[in-house]
């Protein structure tokens, strides 16, 4: 009996050491720049470099007012007119895989 939990805690251990990896693979990435010229463009992608392409993207104002609604492009871009006042972006690609940017932190 002790031998056969022995062999399940190394089952178990083995199967976290391998499946750990894929989980932290698909890590989402998204990055927004001020074109200088009225609009953002905001580039996503995926830490094992997949692309984002169809991901959702969701411009709010200060209160959480949806301003604009869209999806990244074949090329994994997403380019907007840039709001007056305060707003933030958001990437979702599905729960655990969204990343919110602050226009304040939104530069040429």
């Amino acid at each position: 009996m002790k031998l056969r939990l022995t062999v399940l805690i190394f089952a178990a251990m083995v199967f976290g050491f391998f499946i750990t990896p894929l989980c932290q693979a698909h890590t989402p990435l998204c990055s927004c720049y001020d074109n200088g010229d009225g609009t953002v463009t905001c580039e996503g992608g995926f830490s094992d470099g997949s692309s984002a392409a169809g991901v959702q993207m969701r411009v709010e104002d200060g209160a959480g007012k949806v301003l604009i609604q869209g999806k990244m492009d074949d090329d994994s871009e997403f380019t907007f007119d840039k709001p007056a006042g305060d707003y933030k972006v958001q990437f979702y690609a599905g729960e655990g895989h969204e990343i919110t940017v602050d226009g304040k932190e939104i530069t040429e």
